[in-house]
């Protein structure tokens, strides 16, 4: 989203990320603002190009009202503000109420441009001990002495050319050094030469430096002018230094406008460029998207086109979402796209989709990813416990909760157990429910629909073709009975022995089949060479007996329309992995 200009801009997106707004109101502005830099491409441009050049005033009026800053930071902070009536010129003619109320408020800080103007040099140096710090004309005292230091050195300059002349000596040379100030040096060879009024003051391998009392003078007058001037250019900078701190609350509140306006453009700037539209934020409990997609992702991702998926939570039939679906699918995409749409829509940004409608959400939070902190002695599966905890206690009807599995560091049943429990816990919140999206492995999860009225099942899409997965990525409603984790192990690189150890293994679990002991039928003989028993050829199929079974236990009369489909769909399912 970075397309900002200044430093402060940059700053101010960073904070509204970490900071969006629970109030309506200003989210409509900012909306407004982005959409009205968004409309008019000259209009943003023309910003844009008056704020790049104003460079960091927060940074410099910290330094100057802690007495750090240097004549260059003034002058920086001159060049700033004369962009300034530009920008403000510019907004006032905005339709949009929150750019016109900036507008309204931006200072220009002309009297403070002005003081650095008649005060600081056009291109001062950095060290503020060697002079040349102040512009002649804005002190009569340092004017003068200015002018002696200048006529002094033209004097100096000047003396050698005339002494050359009455001495005769050519290569004679005017020198200065902090020892011994001001000399003439004349070579060995040109000694005899020396006129009586030259004083030695030092003598060297190839010759000998000289003083006169008229170089003895002129050496006081400029050296004492240079001290002098030196100083009092200091002095003056301190004062002009401290009459622009005296403005630091005007400067501080004036670097903050600039900052949001440099931020709404560059959200309108990063709109255009990837398709962004406005969302409807407004007080409902309804979050609809309509392709969404996920900003980052979207951006990073070269090898493959990148999916949208609508998604829909509301407070009447669709609030728990149920994500079933193979690794690798998308899931947690999804689920992250979702919260960050929310994000940005309540942060005053245009959002990644081509329609959403945001209901306020208080709070986002999320249980995602695997990760422990030993130093404190808890597991993955602690920390995992203790974010759901936290969920849990402080989550309410207008928060959005995002679930990236639960559960995974315990055994199946403990892990399937809290991951339902969790979820009736989300739905039932206050007799009112979250609205949660729960992306999940446990496949037992999508018989929540039939207990939990708000609960609905989805999954990631994907096609199977000559053994392999063919990830659709899209939402599809309906739960899934199958993860497709050897399919993917595959694809990670698992040696080929493994992968058919595995699907071995996954056939006789699935049929509930297994030796005397009650392992699956593939075991391992004393001397440990592998040995896979004969089957026995049965009467009647596994799979007969157990859709008999399905067909006998379904409740028919408490069924609805689109639980029975779902039912056959999985019987479906289940029918197509024992054929294959």
């Amino acid at each position: 989203l970075d397309r900002t200009v200044t430093p402060m801009g940059s700053r101010q997106l960073r904070k509204w990320i970490g900071y969006p707004l629970l109030d309506l109101r200003e989210i409509r502005l900012r909306l407004a603002a982005v959409a009205s830099f968004r409309g008019d491409r000259v209009f943003r441009e023309e910003i844009r190009e008056h704020l790049d050049g104003v460079l960091d005033m927060e940074r410099l009026n910290a330094r100057i009202s802690m007495g750090r800053a240097n004549a260059r930071d003034l002058a920086a902070l001159k060049q700033s503000s004369r962009r300034l009536p530009a920008i403000k010129e510019r907004l006032a003619g905005s339709p949009s109420e929150r750019l016109n109320e900036i507008a309204g408020k931006l200072d220009p800080l002309q009297d403070v441009a002005e003081l650095i103007e008649r005060a600081i040099c056009e291109d001062p140096p950095v060290s503020l001990k060697e002079g040349g710090l102040i512009r002649e004309g804005y002190h009569e005292e340092l004017d003068r002495l200015i002018r002696a230091t200048r006529d002094g050195k033209t004097w100096i300059a000047d003396l050698a050319a005339a002494e050359q002349k009455r001495t005769g000596i050519s290569s004679l040379k005017v020198g200065y050094n902090r020892v011994f100030g001001y000399y003439l040096e004349i070579s060995k060879a040109n000694l005899h030469l020396v006129p009586g009024d030259y004083i030695r003051r030092q003598t060297l391998a190839n010759g000998e430096r000289y003083v006169t009392e008229k170089l003895k003078e002129y050496e006081d007058l400029v050296l004492g002018a240079e001290e002098k001037r030196v100083a009092l250019e200091f002095e003056i900078f301190e004062d002009v230094r401290r009459r622009v701190a005296i403005e630091n609350q005007r400067i501080r509140e004036t670097g903050k406008r600039v900052g949001e306006v440099d931020t709404l453009a560059a959200l309108a700037e990063a709109a255009e460029l990837k398709g962004y539209i406005s969302p409807e934020v407004n007080e409902g409990a309804v979050i609809d998207i309509a392709d969404g997609r996920h900003p980052v992702i979207e951006e990073t991702v070269r090898d493959e086109d990148f999916v949208p998926n609508d998604i829909h939570l509301d407070d009447q039939e669709q609030q728990v979402l149920i994500i079933t679906g193979p690794n690798m699918a998308g899931k947690s995409t999804v689920l992250r796209q979702v919260a960050l749409t929310v994000l940005l829509a309540q942060m005053g940004s245009f959002v990644p989709a081509s329609r959403a409608t945001i209901g306020l959400v208080d709070r986002i939070f999320t249980r995602i990813g695997a990760s422990d902190d030993l130093t404190k002695g808890q597991s993955t599966f602690m920390v995992e416990m203790n974010d759901t905890a936290n969920i849990l206690r402080h989550a309410t009807p207008r928060s959005l909760v995002i679930l990236d599995e639960i559960g995974r560091g315990t055994s199946t049943y403990d892990g399937l157990s809290i991951a339902w429990a969790v979820a009736e816990a989300l739905h039932d919140r206050d007799d009112r429910g979250v609205r949660t999206l729960f992306a999940t492995h446990y496949h037992e999860l999508t018989e929540l629909v039939a207990a939990k009225p708000r609960v609905k099942n989805f999954n990631i899409a994907v096609k199977e073709w000559n053994d392999q997965i063919i990830f659709l990525r899209k939402v599809v409603p309906g739960g899934t009975s199958r993860s497709y984790g050897i399919q993917v192990a595959r694809i990670a690189g698992l040696p080929t022995k493994v992968i058919g150890r595995a699907r071995e293994i996954l056939l006789d679990l699935e049929r509930g089949e297994g030796n005397e002991v009650g392992t699956p039928r593939m075991t391992v003989d004393r001397s440990g060479r592998e040995k896979k028993e004969t089957a026995q050829l049965r009467l009647f199929g596994a799979k007969d007996q157990r859709l008999r079974k399905w067909v006998q236990d379904l409740d028919l009369s408490s069924m609805t329309p689109l639980e029975a489909l779902i039912e056959i769909n999985k019987m479906k399912e289940y029918l197509s992995r024992q054929s294959s």
